[in-house]
């Protein structure tokens, strides 16, 4: 009859815990070293003067329908040298640029019929690396927020009108002030162009009165010999 007992042990064996490892305290240098590399997002030099939570549509005109850019959060980003204000908005994953474009004075923004939520506007975009007219739709989750935005939009517009319009005037000023110190130039040359042709006009005159003296001087001293 056969012994069971090396199935027996074996079993042990299997039912007997695993030693735990054993910390030996030595430490494995990484293969390759990360060195911290500063990400730019192009933002650094504006202010963000709106930033909300948003979802992006673009009318597709050869299929004649909406077409969804993405959801993330739209900005009004104000640049701090130059006080121009673009729209940029990047979806919340990938931070794909969904639309890049400036507000610019001609622009208005309009509320989607049929959605209080939504609103419409065109603008020259740039988020595909090459400008593109667009129609613009944006939803928002409450109609607060697009209310704000839209507030926002407009008055932002407005303002990059009067900002060109006082650039428009403070050019034409310039332009005046130049004009005015080219005319004065231009008058103080031709003053001294007249200064200088009068002096030659008289330098003659003074050259024939005083050969005409020397002739008389000649003939009072041929007389006196006579």
């Amino acid at each position: 009859m056969a012994s069971k007992e090396p199935d027996h042990e074996h079993r042990e064996d299997e039912e007997a815990p695993a030693a735990e490892d054993e910390d030996t305290g030595a430490q494995v240098a990484p293969i390759v070293k990360l060195e911290e590399v500063a990400v730019s997002t192009g933002e650094e030099n504006e202010d963000t003067i709106l930033d909300l939570k948003s979802k992006l549509y673009r009318f597709d005109k050869e299929g004649n329908q909406w077409k969804e850019r993405g959801a993330g959060t739209v900005k009004l980003l104000k640049h701090k040298e130059t006080g121009k204000v673009r729209l940029v908005m990047r979806q919340s994953k990938t931070l794909k640029i969904c639309a890049n474009h400036l507000v610019l004075p001609t622009m208005t923004v309009q509320e989607h019929a049929g959605n209080d939520k939504s609103c419409l506007w065109h603008a020259s975009d740039f988020a595909d690396g090459e400008v593109k007219d667009e129609l613009f739709c944006i939803r928002f989750a409450s109609v607060e927020n697009c209310k704000t935005f839209m507030e926002m939009f407009q008055e932002v517009a407005e303002s990059q009108n009067s900002k060109e319009e006082n650039n428009d005037a403070s050019a034409a000023a310039e332009s005046l002030e130049r004009l005015s110190v080219e005319e004065k130039k231009v008058e103080d040359k031709a003053g001294e162009d007249k200064a200088v042709a009068t002096k030659e006009e008289k330098e003659p005159e003074a050259d024939n009165a005083g050969k005409a003296d020397s002739k008389n001087k000649d003939g009072e001293a041929a007389a006196s010999s006579t």
